[in-house]
């Protein structure tokens, strides 16, 4: 009999703890109660205040998980008791936060962020009473756990406070944390949590006080610190902006990458996709199309070259100036660079990842990338010599493909002249002008001979000095190159000098700079000597005199200008089997996971540096990394376009066709997606195939079929209606009659929307003829699920408009009708449910004096009669009145 106040008083004085917690679990409830009377309630957030003093850990815990509760009642209820919250309900939520307990903090925090996720504290509020508690409890004499958990705290609100309260208050003391000496784990949590902040700040702040935190945070001697870094790192790209991204970003995730730690070598890998997406640029990714009747290797180059931009990557050095976007007016001059820089030419490891002056293509783990990169020696292959390993009399000995970024392949007439100033004659400016290309051969000499004696000197230095480590097979390799180069050096000058304008394409390709500007066509003598020259070096290609390009060249052949070559020599490494043992067992599934987001990024003028990754991994032993390709097929080949989606994808396609289960159902979930990006003629070869996903290694995978109905649907729009009545009907029709209700469901939708379309059709002979095998198969089936799905299908029909009904009481509604006299009940009954709760409804039965009117209700009176009660019970209630759900009658109908 007491009051709602009394009996808080009482159980709250109560020496027992259970009762205590019973009152703060009560709380909510008192406030309801006394809700009418400011007073009372008033009262009753007093009493909190005195609970909240309790002695016991688990009291002030249950108190404490009320509050947002509590909060959320006085803000709906505000007139009444104004300033409820924060006077009385904040300043315990604040006060617990510092609890020796840890039960009660952690309720707090998870409190605390509820409020503010549901806006039930004020901005005010936010900034005098919880910003400076956490300040506070982030100090250097603070409590270990506190501390850390109070940075934790402040990093997840961050978000939800804005960037102004987080610039003036978080900020501050997020980048002290950020060089805690004392504590790793404050430092790792706001390496976990720094993406957000970056966010939340934007670039500006993130540039100028964040990323110098980040820098050091990312070199910490703690390896769980680091690993946090790597993780969030995509996060922190994308509040940067293009340039540090590029020079300074890249450089510190090379060396996340290449970290003593496996735990964050392993999750820098799982964020280097990720990261590379954040280079994506709309017009970079913007793809050309070359619509003119050219022959596929024209228009595969000229995809591969044209559309690349202005630039090619720094790391190969190679740059492109002010290269016209008409082909018909090439004017450009090459510049030979660093023919004979060391470096270059012994192919030294990479540099230092700070060094992000000149990142090297070159990957950390040779050994690893030689063996991967193998298969690359065949033709057709996409190869560019990204740095010139020799000097020029070399390039006779090197060989090369035909389907090199070779600008002979897209120029157009007239075609450039080119003026070569040669930096290896140390600055004597020797350059060759138009008559040097057209006229004799003395011309030419000199400057060739002088090369010719340069780079053999640099080549027997280069050799000598990689011979002490001729043990390393990776430098055997490189001196194996050198030598083939130096046995080519020496060579008749004379023999040099008739092939220099040959060789004028091939140095251009290796090792040059075009400038906009100064030279005018070249003769048709000249045309001549550089196609002659294509096929000599084609030729030497094949015949293998020199030895052919090592992995590590062929590798490098990957080259573009959207990400710093070194990350996507990363990424591409990611498919080396020695990356699963030393880095982590799933890395090919994370790069397959990834490979859509890096195909986006890179434009599909650069899928040639993707291809054979893509190629690997779709053949890799791991069915979850073919899986994972499986589900994102159709969303690469929106990203290449119809053309490079025939060339390589489709055959890929066709291999997940064949495979297993798992991934089949990639494929199968986005059949329509990736079939309406082909041509028709492509898209009618797999009409043959679609009888085969009807069989599954595992008989009782019915959402395999499930999926298959589901597909068939919104592949009705993409074939004629003879294809459809040839190749999908048989289908349907069999999965109508599946064991699965679930998967008939479907179907009978499936076999409504086909008599749709078929019907549409001009003929509409063949939504007659579907019809009629309706009938025949189901509508006459000697078993009674077959005659029941036909009842089904007629409901699909009538409810969807499949048919318009006057069409529907001429070619169904007979055979639906006799179906009244079924041996079976439930047969029936599904009957009694179609006439009396779809039928009727539709206002062509309700106003038309018809003789197909009639004869439905004959056939209802004739089921009210019916001798099963259930039957009897649908024919007679109102159709409005228990309006059955598919989920019922699915359930009701099971054949199981």
């Amino acid at each position: 009999m007491l009051t709602p106040l009394g009996r808080l008083d009482k159980y709250a004085a109560s020496e027992n703890v259970f009762n205590r917690q019973m009152v703060a679990r009560s709380l909510l409830d008192t406030l309801r109660e006394v809700c009418d009377d400011e007073r009372d309630c008033i009262a009753v957030l007093e009493r909190i205040s005195r609970l909240a003093d309790d002695s016991e850990p688990t009291v002030r815990a249950e108190l404490m998980e009320q509050v947002p509760h509590i909060a959320l009642f006085c803000q709906e209820n505000r007139p009444a008791i104004p300033y409820a919250f924060s006077k009385y309900l904040l300043p315990i939520v604040v006060r617990y936060l510092a609890d020796q307990n840890n039960q009660v903090r952690k309720t707090s925090q998870a409190a605390l962020l509820a409020l503010l996720e549901q806006e039930l504290i004020e901005r005010f509020d936010v900034e005098t009473k919880v910003c400076p508690v956490l300040v506070e409890l982030t100090a250097p004499d603070s409590n270990d756990d506190v501390k850390t958990e109070a940075v934790a705290i402040m990093c997840k609100m961050a978000p939800m406070v804005g960037k102004d309260i987080t610039e003036r208050l978080i900020l501050p003391r997020f980048c002290e944390m950020c060089c805690d000496c004392r504590m790793f784990h404050v430092r790792k949590v706001c390496a976990a949590n720094f993406g957000d902040i970056c966010s939340v700040v934007g670039q500006q702040a993130t540039e100028e006080m964040l990323l110098p935190r980040f820098f050091q945070l990312c070199s910490d001697n703690v390896w769980g610190v680091r690993k946090a870094c790597a993780e969030c790192f995509m996060a922190v790209s994308c509040a940067t902006c293009q340039e540090i991204r590029r020079t300074k970003l890249s450089a510190l995730f090379i060396n996340l990458i290449s970290d003593p730690s496996r735990w964050v070598r392993q999750a820098a890998f799982q964020s280097l996709g990720p990261f590379i997406s954040t280079f994506a640029n709309p017009s970079s990714s913007g793809q050309y199309f070359k619509e003119e009747n050219k022959s596929s290797e024209d228009t595969s180059v000229e995809d591969k070259t044209r559309t690349r931009g202005e630039e090619v990557p720094e790391d190969a050095q190679i740059r492109l100036e002010d290269v016209p976007t008409d082909p018909t007016v090439f004017n450009s001059s090459v510049k030979l660079e660093g023919a004979l820089d060391p470096d270059i030419g012994a192919e030294s490891p990479r540099k230092p990842p700070g060094d992000s002056s000149l990142p090297c293509p070159l990957s950390s783990e040779p050994h690893q990338e030689a063996a991967s990169n193998e298969d690359d020696k065949k033709p057709g292959t996409c190869r560019s010599a990204s740095r010139l390993e020799v000097g020029d009399s070399a390039q006779d000995s090197a060989p090369l493909d035909q389907e090199l970024y070779n600008s002979f392949h897209f120029w157009r007439t007239p075609l450039p002249e080119i003026d070569l100033d040669v930096e290896l004659e140390q600055g004597s400016g020797n350059k060759l002008g138009p008559e040097g290309l057209e006229g004799t051969p003395e011309a030419t000499a000199p400057a060739s001979a002088n090369i010719t004696m340069a780079t053999r000197k640099e080549l027997e230095e280069m050799i000598e000095n990689l011979e002490p480590h001729i043990d390393d097979p990776d430098v055997k390799a490189q001196v194996d190159v050198l030598a083939a180069a130096l046995r080519a050096s020496s060579l008749d000058t004379s023999d040099e000098a008739s092939e220099a304008a040959r060789r004028a394409p091939q140095d251009e390709l290796l090792g040059c700079r075009l400038d906009h500007g100064t030279a005018g066509p070249l003769t048709s003598e000249t045309v001549e000597n550089m196609e002659s020259a294509l096929r000599y070096i084609h030729d030497d290609s094949d015949s293998g005199t020199s030895g052919g390009f090592s992995p590590d060249e062929e590798r490098r052949a990957k080259v573009q200008d959207v990400v710093p070559q070194a990350l996507l020599d990363q990424y591409l490494s990611m498919t080396d089997p020695s990356r699963a043992q030393t880095v982590d067992t799933e890395i090919a599934k994370h790069c397959a996971y990834s490979l859509p987001g890096v195909a986006l990024t890179l434009g599909r003028q650069n899928w040639h540096c993707l291809r054979e990754t893509y190629e690997t991994l779709a053949s890799d032993m791991q069915w979850k990394v073919r899986r994972t390709l499986a589900f994102s097929i159709h969303e690469l080949a929106v990203i290449l376009g119809d053309q490079l989606t025939a060339a390589d994808l489709v055959p890929i396609f066709n291999g997940f066709l064949k495979d297993l289960d798992e991934v089949r159902i990639g494929v199968l979930k986005h059949l329509h997606d990736f079939l309406k990006l082909l041509h028709i003629d492509k898209r009618r070869e797999y009409l043959y195939q679609l009888q085969e996903f009807l069989v599954t290694d595992n008989s009782r995978n019915w959402r395999f079929r499930a999926e298959l109905a589901e597909q068939l649907i919104l592949l009705l729009e993409l074939y004629s209606p003879r294809d459809i009545y040839d190749y999908l009907r048989p289908i349907a029709l069999n999965l109508c009659a599946d064991k699965v209700s679930s998967v008939r469901w479907i179907s009978y939708k499936l076999v409504g929307e086909m008599v749709r379309k078929l019907h549409r059709a001009a003929p509409p002979t063949f939504g007659v003829d579907l019809i009629r095998e309706l009938v025949e198969s189901f509508g006459r089936c000697p078993r009674w699920s077959g005659r029941q799905a036909f009842v089904f299908v007629c409901q699909t029909v009538i409810e969807d408009e499949c048919l318009p009904m006057d069409q529907f009481a001429v070619h169904l509604m007979p055979h639906l009708l006799t179906l009244a006299n079924d041996r079976v009940p439930n047969v029936r009954v599904l009957l009694a449910k179609t006439l009396r709760q779809t039928l009727l409804e539709k206002e062509y039965f309700l106003t038309s004096a018809s003789c197909h009117q009639e004869a439905v209700e004959q056939t209802i009176m004739a089921l009210q009669m019916d001798r099963d009660s259930d039957v009897k019970y649908f024919a007679s209630i109102h159709p409005a009145s228990t309006k059955i759900s598919e989920d019922a009658m699915s359930t009701a109908s099971s054949t199981y």
